[in-house]
This record gives structure tokens, sequence and C-alpha cells, in this order.
């Protein structure tokens, strides 16, 4: 029999927040009043039991619940919401545990789903576009039509194909590869095709799919480990120039590049583990799941480098179409920018919040060109003994522990689907490439780990990320080989094939190499803290990759066809002729009066690009965990942002962790040498502009890039060019980073549209005493403010300033060059006068510019400023708005004197702050406009509010 538990929650705020986006962003009037429902089903449970579990499940102070009856009976309309049959519900595993922890007998089929119920007089129409729109991801999700009928899953006798390939010609075999969603180019398909000829047999249907993960851009990063051909000359390939130089720089290096994670030299024999990762394909056809996952996916790399690490900190970048974007500027089969941006943080959010991580540093940038794909980069940093940090091989005969969660269809082909184009199918043929997470599955798990590392149980292990367990024992097994049984991996329902049983992606499970003696103490501490384990198989040394079910060959592959049998090519690449890098200035008529600055300069902080994201960020617990010392808004009213996160991850220790970032896509697309080195110059800025020694940084790169055409890989090698000479300038290491090189969207009418291509580069850096830091709040009245550093003030291409001018991009003359030896010196003075105690308070200068940075400055703890900017230049505008990186406004004591600081670095006296709630701005000896604080406060909060907070 089936029982359906009904529970409401009073104050109802799902609800309020639901009418108010059906009247806001669909412009639907007609419904009044709306009350959601959770639903709980259970099966053939006896009447004690049910009474047991319904007194567990509800919270009477503020729930209310009916038991297999109604529980809203007087709506207009009522809808009911429930995951798709196949796709994973992570509430199912917490009831299933609820039960064994109540000492009930098993339930066989338990359930969850929403009720929503709406009042007043919504037509069909209207109902359904809610529904599209607001209430259900079609990915997933389906509307419950029949209250009794529950997701079931019809078992099969477990199958496996063989797929007909060594008589394939050449277009076959690329329909092979396109209809089974390999996306495999003719080369590798003859490749694998040859093989196979030499081995006398078809391949079956799991040897395809796990070289075709193996092989995917996502996994082997072809085309950053290819040589490269530019203007006939031969390049060494984009990945070995970059590590040939990041391990110059190996002073603080403990690994780098060869593990999921890098890490990098901290205090008392620690290291700090640092990665950031993309998840733009899951992101784009289910944003909250494909978030959610890529935090929980990076968090898995910390877990899984060396013997395992603490997760301390995660991050997020993302890039979006604007929220205000029209609906008919959103590409067909695409999600709306809004709806994306909301459920990404929800993602990102509720992942990190769940597990304990607190979320410490990001940022949000927009462009249309991201209506299609939005990129989506999670990054997580962690702690570990140094030498636990290193990565390690397994042995012969060690055994392969699955640790974690169950396995099920969803995140097949992720690996593969991840290397393509997007188009207006791609949301519905792709459905099983999203996953869904579940944090409390993972936090288990890390507890778990962490404590079998202490205890010297783990030999190595890595996490099942794109490809799964294909990816993840297959490589760990790459020199060794090894000898798998499926049949002995926990699933989450029955019917799966084989082939899907092994190239799943679903979350929440690592791998690890455990000595045979240490199995069973092993499996005792994971059923210690509630974590399934099994041993599904153990390492051999005959080099071979074999797979079994039930003692059925499902895989029988040798490691090195596998894992170095790819063809190698040579890539070409070649500058857009079209595309030519401007050296000129662009003239631009300025404001002349007062109130044409004014409504400039609140254009300029109500910019999507420029105005507070504390809506977002308040959604984060940065506090958890206790090491946080500089939240990301700071200032006795919390409004002041801080340029990057400053962590003491050893309790009761002063040492201290800064996590810092920098990106700007607009500046790749215009120029992709120059706009990488700013991302660089702006990562290393906002280290030291909290107290970070410059030479104490390690580096993550993510190239996120539209294409690996002849063209955008020349934009390409100009940013790889730009990070080795920022390498060599600096003297510090890149130490890991990631590559998604698709990120188009093909009409139906086949143009293509593709995103700016982005570089985000991520930093860590280490000092020795959290107390020599400083926040980016003004602290008195009365300090001295400076700008140090050189504006280039001909560099105006890119900027805020000109978006909100609406000039065109190909006209804009060219963007910000940095001089990165001169920053180089300017980086050194900063932190010798922070860490001097001289620096009171110190803001980097990126997107909006100075005129953005002093505004913020002010913000913090509404201390005023008065500044005269005649010095620096003629043109007020391009000194108010210009972005070059590498340059800060630093508060000074009275009593300093600024010449003897600074005598080495080019600077400029700015004013004074004041105890006057505005900031004024004088300019050739004459004031030129003044803004009231709270006013301008009121602009640069308005646009994230009404997003987030209505």
């Amino acid at each position: 029999m089936l029982h359906v538990v009904r529970v409401s929650v009073k104050p109802d705020i799902i609800s309020k927040q639901l009418l108010n986006d059906i009247e806001r962003y669909l412009g639907i009037h007609s419904i009044y009043d709306i009350a959601t429902v959770k639903v709980y089903y259970f099966c053939d449970v006896d009447t004690e039991s049910l009474n047991r579990l319904v007194k567990t499940l509800i919270e009477p102070l503020n729930q209310q619940y009916s038991l297999n009856r109604p529980l809203v009976h007087d709506a207009s309309r009522s809808i009911e919401i429930g995951y798709k049959s196949g796709v994973m519900n992570p509430e199912i595993a917490s009831l299933h545990k609820m039960v064994q922890d109540l000492f009930l007998p098993a339930i066989p089929i338990i359930d969850s789903s929403h009720e929503y119920h709406f009042y007043g007089t919504p037509m069909d129409e209207e109902i359904k576009y809610i529904i599209h729109r607001l209430l259900m991801n079609e990915t997933i999700e389906d509307v419950v039509e029949d209250k009794n009928i529950l997701p079931s899953f019809v078992s099969f006798g477990p199958s496996v194909v063989f797929i007909p390939i060594r008589n394939l010609t050449d277009s076959e075999l690329i329909d092979l590869s396109k209809n089974n969603m390999l996306f495999l180019s003719l080369d590798e398909m003859k490749e694998i095709q040859t093989y196979f000829i030499k081995e006398g047999r078809e391949p079956r249907d799991a040897e395809i799919e796990t070289i075709a993960q193996t092989w995917s851009e996502h996994c082997s990063h072809k085309t950053f480990k290819s040589s490269l051909s530019l203007q006939r000359m031969n390049k060494e390939s984009l990945f070995s120039r970059l590590k040939k130089t990041a391990l110059q720089y190996d002073t603080n290096i403990v690994s780098a590049f060869v593990d999921n994670a890098g890490a990098f030299k901290f205090y008392d024999g620690y290291a700090l583990l640092a990665k950031a990762e993309t998840h733009n394909s899951p992101s784009a056809i289910e944003p909250y799941g494909g978030a959610s996952t890529g935090s929980g996916g990076v968090f898995r790399d910390i877990m899984g480098t060396g013997k395992g690490a603490d997760v301390i900190a995660s991050t997020d970048i993302f890039c979006f179409a604007p929220p205000t974007l029209s609906d008919e500027k959103v590409p067909p089969g695409c999600l709306h920018p809004r709806y994306l941006l909301r459920r990404v943080v929800a993602g990102v959010r509720d992942y990190g919040n769940r597990m304990g991580i607190p979320t410490l540093n990001g940022s949000v940038h927009f462009h249309n060109d991201f209506c299609a794909k939005p990129t989506v980069i999670v990054g997580a940093y962690g702690i570990a003994p140094i030498e636990d940090s290193i990565k390690r091989n397994p042995l012969v005969n060690d055994r392969i522990m699955l640790v974690g969660g169950r396995t099920g269809r969803d995140g097949i082909h992720g690996a593969t689907f991840s290397s393509g184009s997007m188009t207006s199918k791609t949301i519905s043929l792709n459905a099983n490439a999203v996953q869904i997470g579940n944090p409390i599955e993972e936090k288990r798990m890390a507890d778990a780990l962490n404590a079998a590392r202490d205890k010297k149980l783990i030999r190595t292990l890595t996490d099942c990320g794109a490809g799964g367990l294909s990816s993840a024992v297959g490589e760990m097994g790459a020199e060794l080989g090894v000898y798998v049984s499926l049949e002995n991996v926990p699933l989450k329902y029955e019917g799966l094939e084989p082939w899907e049983i092994w190239v799943s992606e679903s979350q929440e499970r690592m791998v690890c190499a455990i000595e045979p003696e240490k199995v069973d103490v092993f499996c005792q501490l994971c059923a210690d803290y509630n974590v399934p384990v099994t041993n599904i198989g153990f390492f051999t040394g005959d080099q071979q990759l074999r797979v079994f079910y039930n003692d059925n060959v499902v895989c029988d592959i040798a490691m090195p066809f596998l894992h170095e049998g790819q063809p190698k090519k040579i890539i070409h690449a070649q500058q857009d002729e079209k595309r030519t890098i401007s050296s000129s200035f662009y003239f631009v008529q300025q404001p002349t009066t007062s109130q044409e600055w004014k409504n400039i300069f609140n254009q300029m902080l109500s910019h999507v690009n420029i105005c507070s994201k504390e809506p977002i960020v308040r959604q984060y617990d940065h506090m958890v965990q206790g090491a946080n010392s500089l939240p990301p808004y700071g200032g006795m009213n919390g409004h002041g942002a801080q340029d990057a996160a400053v962590i003491t991850p050893l309790l009761g220790k002063p040492y201290a962790a800064i996590i810092a970032h920098g990106v700007n896509p607009i500046l790749n697309r215009l120029d992709p040498y120059y706009g990488s080195l700013w991302a660089l110059v702006e990562c290393i800025a906002n280290v030291v502009s909290v107290g970070g020694n410059p030479h104490d940084i390690a580096l993550l790169d993510n190239f996120i890039w539209p294409t690996p055409d002849e063209h955008f890989l020349w934009a390409l090698d100009q940013a790889i060019e730009a990070c080795i000479y920022g390498m060599n300038i600096f003297n510090i290491p890149f130490i890991s980073g990631k590559d998604s090189l698709s990120s188009t969207y093909v009409y139906p009418d086949g143009n293509v549209l593709t995103i700016p291509p982005v570089l985000a580069i991520s930093a860590i850096g280490k000092i020795p005493d959290v107390n020599k830091t400083v926040s980016s709040d003004i602290k008195k009245v009365g300090s001295q403010l400076v700008l140090v550093g050189s504006l280039d003030l001909n560099g105006m291409a890119g900027s805020v300033y000109y978006d909100v001018l609406g000039i065109d991009c190909v006209k804009q003359g060219r963007i910000p060059h940095v001089d990165c030896t001169a920053a180089l010196s300017i980086f050194e003075t900063i932190h010798k006068a922070i860490f001097k105690g001289i620096i009171l308070s110190c803001h980097d200068i990126s997107e909006g510019g100075l005129a953005v940075a002093l505004a913020e400055m002010c913000f913090g703890n509404m201390i005023g400023a008065s500044v005269d900017c005649t010095e620096i230049g003629e043109c007020l505008d391009s000194i108010l708005f210009n972005e070059t990186a590498g340059c800060f406004i630093v508060e000074i004591p009275s009593h300093i004197d600024i010449e003897m600081v600074f005598k080495d670095v080019p600077f400029y006296y700015l004013g004074v702050t004041t105890d006057e709630h505005a900031i004024e701005i004088k300019h050739a000896t004459q004031t030129v406009v003044s803004f009231s604080l709270e006013k301008l406060l009121i602009q640069w909060q308005r646009p994230m509010k009404e997003i987030f907070n209505s």
C-alpha cells in the first residue's frame, strides 16, 4: 500500500518568492497567492512504523502535515513536480538512512516531490508557462500525473553489445562517433578501427565508451598537448611550454600538474592545495545540478590529491548574459540568464554550505555572448601534511576500493558531451549528462577518508569525475593494469548495462588503492563514518584493462593503447586578418556638467559588471570552519568589497593563506595577449592588496575558449605566451590548470555564437602573520589617499565606461597595457608598507577604474574623500575610469611622508579622507562634482538586490 505524507512550512517564504517571480519576471498577475507542499511517498510500511517516520520528519513548531489526504483543499489550480525516472533524488538516501536509524523494517519504495497550489484565475497557458520557466527543469523533472504511480525501473539482464567497426567506411566511422555521442575525430576513429582489426574482433560497447572518454578533449586535453604550427613556425605544445616554465620556479612547489590539484608549501610541514574546474556544459542545461556537482567535483579533486586533504575553502567565477536580457534574444533551447544565474548560485551555495566549506572568493561577469553557454568556474582549496600531498602510485595486488555514493545513469557521456558544441537540442539529447549532487554523502566520505589518511590506510586515491570508474580506475592503473568486477558496484536502481556502470559519472564516489592487509580496517573505518565501501577489483601488473560483469568480459584493452594510442597531431593557428589590435586612442567627449558626471557615475556603479554582488555572497556561509579573517564584504556596515580572502587554516596559528583571482573576458576578446596579462596582474594585485607577498604565490589557470579553430588557437597561443612572460617576470609558477575549449552555440540556421575567450587566473598566497594584513575599507578621517602606479590613460578599450557610453568595441582603440616589470616593484613596495603598518587600507584598480575603487573604499565605513586628479593627466574621464591593472589606492596616516614610502615607484597624491558622506572630485583646481555616498551606495546595490532579494 502507498502512503503519502504532505508537509507545509510556516511562514511560506518559498511561495512568496515564487509569486514575486511570476509577477516580476513572467508578467502574470492572475494569481494572488501560492501554497507549496512537500510530499513524501512510503510503500508497504506498517502503521506503527509510519507514525514514527512522520514524527521524525515533522517539526511541529513551524510545520503542519497530513497523512494520506490533501493538505490544501481550496486552491484554483494544483500541480505536482517530481524527478524523472532514472534521475537520482538526493533525499532518498537520507530517507532510507532515517528508516535504518529508527531500526524500522526496510521500506521498498520511497520518493518525494513538491506540490504547488495557485489561488486566483490563472489560465492553462499561464500555468504551463510558469511550470516551464520557474518550477521545472525538463531535463530532470516532470509533472506527476498519477500520484499512485511512483518511478520504477525495469530490470533487464545485463548485456554486452559488440559494435561493428572493422569494415566501416570513413563516413560511417564519423556517423558512429556522432550517433553514439563519442565526439571523436575521423583520425581517432580510424585509430580505434586499426586497433581492433589487429585484435581480430569487434569492440564491445564499454570499450568504445572507455576510449571515447579517455580521448575526449575534457580528459586528455589533446589541443593543449598537441604541437602547434603558427605562421610557418612549429612550436611546442601549449601545455609543455606552460609546465616547463612553471617548474623553473619550484621554490614553493610540492606538486604541480601531476595530480588532481596543485600543492604549494605552507608552514609547519603543511601544504596548501588548489584546483579550479569548469562545469559549463552541465550548468547550461541544468544550472542547479551542474553548478552544485561542479563544486562537489572540485572538492573531491582536493580530497583526491596525494593521500587526501581537508577542503578549507570554495570559490566561484561566473560569466552570464545580463539578467535583463530580453526573452527574444535567448537562443532556442537555452535557459534565460536570469534563471541560470539564480540557479547556479543556489547550486554552489547549497553544496558548500551543506558540506561546511566556506565560499570565500569569486566574481560574476556579464556579456551578451554568454546567452547560450555560461562559464561556470568553481574552485577549491585544501590543506594536508606535505608528505601526504605528493602523488603516489598503486602497487600490484593493491585492492581497488570504491567509496561513497551509488552508481546510476546520471552523468553518462558527461566527458564527451562537454567536448562538443551546444545546439537547440542539447538539453533534450544530453539529459543523462546531468548529475544530481548529495553534499551530505560527500561530507561523510570526506571525514572518513581524512581519518583513513591519518591512520596510514591509503596508498593513493582519486575521485570519480569525468568518465566515472572508467577514468578513475583506468588512470590510476595506467602503468599496472587492473581487474574489475562490476557486479560489486552498488547501484541506485536495477537495469543498468555494464557499460553504463563503467562510465557513469554519478557523484560522491572515490576510488582508493588499499594494501590487501589493510582492507578490513579500512572497511570498518568507513562503516564507523556511515560511508559505503566496496572492493571492486585489484591492480594486476599485466598492463591490461580488464573489466568483467559476472565473469562476462566487459572491457579488455591494452593500457598503452588506451593512454598513449591517441593519434598525435599538429594543430594550426593563424591570426584572423579581420581582427586587428588597435594602438590608437579613441576620443570621447567627456561630461561637462556636474549633473552629467553624476549620471555617468551612477550608470557605472549600477553596471552589472561593477555593481555589488553582496546578495549573492551573503547566501554563502563564509564563516564556517572558523578560519576566515577577511570576509568578502567588510567595514562597520559590511558593504565594503574586499580584493581577496584571508584565512588561517591551522587553528591557533597566525599563518594565513590568501585566495584571489583575476579575469576579464572582454579584454581577451579585444587583445588576447595584453588581456591575459591584465588577468594575471590583477590576480597578483588582489593578493598584494591585502598584504600578500608577491614572491610567495602560486597560480592556477582556467582557459575557457570558444573553439580550438585556427583563429581562436592563435588567441590561445597569445594567452599562453602572456602567462609565460608573467611567470618569468614575477618568478612564480602555475601549479594546476584546466582547459575547456568548447563554448559555442550553433543556431538552427547554422550561425555560430562564440563566447568571449575567458582566462581566469587564481592565486594561493601565504603570509606568516595574519595581523600583517589590511582590508579595503577606509579607516580614519584625515588620512592621505595615494594612487600607486601609472594608469595607461590611452588604453580605454574594453572598459565599463566605454560600454556605458555604448561605444562599438571594434572602434575602442586599445586595451590598457600593463608594465609587468614596473608592477613587480609596485607590488614589493605595497607589501613592505603593509607589513610595516604604514598602509591602513588598500584597494587595487580594476573594472570601473579609480572612481569605482574609491567609492568601494568609502562604502565600508561611509567615510568620505576629497581628491584632486590634476597631476595624473588632462582627461578626467580617462583618469577616473581607466582600468589599468597593477595600480592601487592606499590610505596612509596623515603624519607619514609618502615621498619616502613610494620613492622607488610612480605615485600621485590624491587627497584626504573626510567626515562628509561624499566623494568630492577636483581637477585643474576646480571642484568638478560631489557625489553623495548614500545615493551612490543605493545605485551600487540596486541591480543584484532586484534579482535576488525581490
